[in-house]
C-alpha cells in the first residue's frame, strides 16, 4: 500500500464524474497532516480541507488550490503553488487540494457540489 493510500484511504471519499475522487479531511488530524510529507499524490485525486488557509510547508511537489464558498461555488483557484508557501482565501470556506495542473478537472466535474459515495 502506498503513502497516500495510507494517508487518504481512511477518509470519506466522493466519487466525481471522469474518474476523479475528492477525499474529505474532517477530523482535526486528517486536517493537520493533510498531503504533507506524500512524495506524490495520483492526478485524479484530492482533498477537500474545511478553512480559510493553508501552507505547503511539508510539500514535495506543487498544488493547485481551489477555494470553495459558503454556497459551493469556486472562490478562487490559486494554480502551481509549489512547497513552503502559504496561501489564504477570506472568502473561502473550504479549500480541495490537488496535483498542479489538475483543478480544471475538478471544477469541471463539479468540485463545490459533489455528492457523497461512501
Amino acid at each position: 500500500m502506498s503513502a497516500w493510500e495510507r494517508r487518504l484511504g481512511r477518509l470519506p471519499a466522493y466519487e466525481l464524474p471522469g474518474g476523479l475522487c475528492l477525499h474529505d479531511a474532517r477530523g482535526v488530524n486528517a486536517r493537520r497532516r493533510g498531503l504533507g510529507g506524500l512524495d506524490v499524490l495520483p492526478p485524479e485525486r484530492a482533498l477537500r480541507l474545511r478553512c480559510r488557509a493553508v501552507h505547503t510547508f511539508t510539500m514535495r511537489f506543487a498544488l493547485d488550490l481551489i477555494w470553495i464558498g459558503r454556497d459551493g461555488g469556486v472562490v478562487r483557484v490559486d494554480r502551481d503553488v509549489p512547497p513552503r508557501r502559504h496561501r489564504g482565501c477570506a472568502g473561502a470556506r473550504a479549500v480541495v487540494e490537488t496535483r498542479a495542473g489538475w483543478a480544471d478537472r475538478f471544477i469541471s466535474a463539479g468540485v463545490g457540489g459533489y455528492t457523497a459515495t461512501r
